[in-house]
């Protein structure tokens, strides 16, 4: 029973599958050919909603065409109007123009027409001129042969003549025109050169020279003397080796005379030797051990007084070494005068002279104070000190200007600018202002020689005086040979030459003198 429950269990569950399977066919087929219809109904649709679509959008496209044939055809007719009515403008200017060019082409015509009138008449203008200058050229060959008849002369006799004398009255308005200009330009020039001078002379108050080449050093008593030679003359070659400064020792009661060149040296000696007779023990150790104190500060000394000087003056951002340099000055010496105070002076002149024609007073100073600044190597170094002077400023710093000014202030280089022109000004007061300089007595006299001996080589010359200490000279000229406009121009080439062949400070003033006498006796 069982087995057969179980085939009729198996038949039916065959059977239900097989009604499933039937059932979901037949279902499916159903719904795919209602969906099919579906689709076929949409896909109609679609196409007359897109046949409508076209016709709708042919129209417009359609109206939009004939639109723009509008728009064109009126744009087409507007410009072609425009062009007409353009040619139309055109037609009527050119038609001006043709008128104009006419009335032009009648006005040339007629004015050719003129031309030739005036032709026809220039040219018998010309045929007349033509002989009348024939008629003149023989009437000046004829006067021209009467005037050498009567007067003896050739043409080329007579134009040299002539030429002579124009020159001869050219010479004498030039010389007289020459006299007014110097006199004018001298007039004005030395009175404000004058007023600028006196007042920076007036502010300076300067020191007259010194002797400048012995020291003298008081001693206690003449037994110490004694001391300083030593036993057999130890001490006093000891201290002259150590110093560089000869001892003189001589009858001079309770002196002894330090002598040497280098004032640097010399003042070390002599600040020694003080320490040493203060002291009372003299002896070569000892003498080499204060020597060596006294140099170490007088470095230091050097030191200060550079950087007194520059603050006294005023002068801002020096180099140190410049500092130094300035220092050592303090110890040097020209012609007597002591080197820092001759640039103390030309700094203050120039200064002063720089306040009075409006330039820089700060720059003046510093040029004038620098301009000597390379003596305190000149024993050092070879060459002028103007160069020396001018290559330390270069190397420390110094601006163009300065520079250029030292160089230049003894003329051995161009003056470049109004400073160093006032600088050779300032040296040349400063230098020879009574008692700022010695002069050996046979240098004197040599160059008052040659002074005179310049003014008498011209000729004219009746005698020469140099006066005013070499200052002035006054030359007598013989009136008979040089006319007074002559004299002017004798006293200028004077001047040249003294300044070509001689050396001298300051300035020299040539006076040259002419005169007339008359002498009659009564009998």
């Amino acid at each position: 029973m069982e087995a057969n429950l179980k085939t009729i269990i198996s038949v039916i569950e065959v059977l239900v599958f097989i009604l499933v399977f039937f059932a979901g066919y037949f279902i499916r087929k159903f719904f795919s050919e209602k969906h099919l219809k579906e689709t076929e109904q949409s896909a109609k649709r679609l196409l007359e909603e897109s046949k409508k679509e076209l016709e709708n959008k042919k129209k417009e496209l359609e109206l939009e065409v004939k639109d723009s044939k509008f728009r064109m055809r009126t744009d087409f007719e507007r410009e072609t109007k425009d062009k007409r009515q353009d040619l139309v403008d055109l037609e009527k200017k050119l038609g001006q123009k043709e008128e104009n060019v006419e009335r032009k082409m009648d006005i040339l015509e007629k004015k050719d027409k003129d031309i030739s009138k005036r032709d026809a008449l220039l040219a018998d203008k010309e045929k007349s001129i033509e002989s009348r200058q024939n008629e003149l050229s023989r009437l000046v060959a004829e006067e021209r042969q009467k005037l050498q008849r009567i007067s003896g002369l050739s043409v080329e006799e007579a134009k040299k003549l002539f030429l002579r004398r124009v020159e001869d009255d050219a010479q004498k308005e030039a010389q007289v025109l020459f006299k007014q200009i110097i006199d004018m330009s001298k007039e004005s020039a030395d009175k404000k050169a004058k007023e600028v001078l006196s007042v920076a002379i007036q502010k300076c108050a300067a020191e007259h020279v010194t002797n400048t080449t012995v020291s003298v050093v008081a001693l206690p008593n003449d037994e110490m003397k004694g001391r300083i030679i030593g036993r057999e003359g130890r001490n006093i070659r000891a201290f002259e080796v150590a110093t560089g400064i000869d001892v003189i020792i001589d009858d001079t009661p309770e002196a002894v005379i330090l002598s040497g060149f280098d004032m640097v040296k010399r003042e070390i000696a002599r600040i020694a030797l003080e320490r040493l007779l203060q002291d009372g023990r003299i002896h070569p150790g000892r003498i080499e051990e204060v020597v060596g104190k006294v140099k170490h500060e007088m470095d230091n000394t050097i030191k200060e007084e550079g950087e007194h000087t520059v603050f006294e003056l005023g002068v801002q951002r020096v180099h140190p070494e410049i500092i130094k340099l300035i220092g050592r000055l303090k110890y040097r010496t020209s012609y007597g005068q002591n080197a820092l105070q001759h640039m103390k002076e030309v700094s203050v002149i120039m200064a002063v002279m720089a306040g009075e024609l409006n330039l820089d007073v700060n720059l003046a100073k510093r040029v004038g104070l620098l301009h000597d600044i390379g003596k305190a190597v000149t024993h050092e170094v070879e060459g002028p000190h103007a160069k020396i002077g001018a290559d330390l400023a270069k190397k420390y710093g110094e601006s163009k200007e300065v520079v250029s000014a030292i160089a230049s202030h003894h003329e051995e280089e161009e003056a470049t600018s109004i400073y160093a022109v006032l600088l050779q000004a300032a040296d040349a007061v400063s230098a020879s202002r009574p008692g700022a300089r010695r002069e050996t007595l046979e240098n004197y006299i040599k160059r008052l020689e040659k002074l005179e001996s310049i003014a008498d080589s011209f000729k004219g010359v009746e005698k020469a005086y140099a006066i005013q200490a070499g200052r002035e000279i006054r030359v007598i000229i013989q009136p008979d040979k040089v006319t007074d406009l002559q004299a002017i121009g004798l006293a200028r080439e004077i001047s040249k030459k003294i300044e070509e062949g001689l050396e001298y400070p300051g300035q020299i003033k040539v006076t040259v003198i002419r005169e007339t006498r008359a002498v009659e006796y009564a009998k």
